[in-house]
């Protein structure tokens, strides 16, 4: 950065929506991150026993049945919510969004990698994948798939741009308290993006927005400063 110039304004990214108002990874979370500014939504994805993606956290129904072993009429069956406040597919949110802000998709599944960009195929509009497995990251990079790729981190990892290039990858997202600004330069060095999570505090974004990160993630992004 040159010195006296500010930093650049990172792109705030919706982390499941918007959590704090609505209930997360739902149309109606995403939608309220939109009507609200959010440059990016980032969500959670499984796979249903019949090869359906859907937007979930964690791999496990409320009611504890996993949602690898049901097929997706099971899943709405048994999901309390209805409309935009139940679980939606990949492909629901793909439309609701279509093209308003950057599509981050964090997978969760195993090996359902496959199964996911089956579903983004037609979607138009920017779209990055990314997950903390990094065998299966190194999958989609070695068929040198057509979305930007990144992976995620939770602690300092030792030249984790090497990492990064071994996968193909130009995202990075560390947990933002590993964020330094030796690793924001290491990762620009290899033209790659660092997008902390989940920041949710002015004065940690303004932190890292000195860093020259280029994205926050947080569960509000109307906390996030615009300047």
């Amino acid at each position: 950065m040159i010195p006296g110039t500010p930093p650049k304004v990172p792109f705030r990214v919706a982390h499941r929506g918007m959590p704090r108002r609505a209930r997360e990874n739902t149309l109606a979370g995403f939608a309220l991150a939109l009507d609200l500014g959010a440059d990016g939504i980032e969500l959670d994805v499984h796979a249903t026993a019949d090869g359906e993606v859907v937007v979930h956290h964690d791999p496990t129904l409320a009611s504890g049945q996993e949602i690898a072993t049901l097929t997706l009429a099971e899943v709405r069956h048994l999901d309390p919510h209805a409309g935009p406040e139940r679980i939606p597919t990949l492909r629901d949110v793909c439309a609701l969004v279509s093209g308003r802000a950057e599509l981050f998709v964090e997978i969760k599944g195993y090996g359902i990698e496959d199964l996911v960009t089956a579903a983004l195929d037609g979607y138009g509009g920017a779209t990055a994948i990314h997950s903390f497995d990094r065998d299966l990251m190194l999958r989609l990079g070695t068929k040198g798939v057509a979305y930007r790729l990144g992976l995620l981190s939770d602690a300092p990892e030792a030249d984790i741009a090497a990492t990064m290039a071994r996968h193909r990858a130009l995202d990075l997202w560390p947990h933002h308290p590993i964020v330094t600004r030796a690793l924001v330069e290491a990762v620009h060095a290899i033209g790659g993006r660092v997008i902390p999570w989940t920041v949710n505090h002015v004065a940690e974004a303004r932190r890292l927005a000195a860093f020259g990160v280029d994205g926050l993630c947080s569960d509000d992004v109307t906390t996030l400063p615009m300047d």
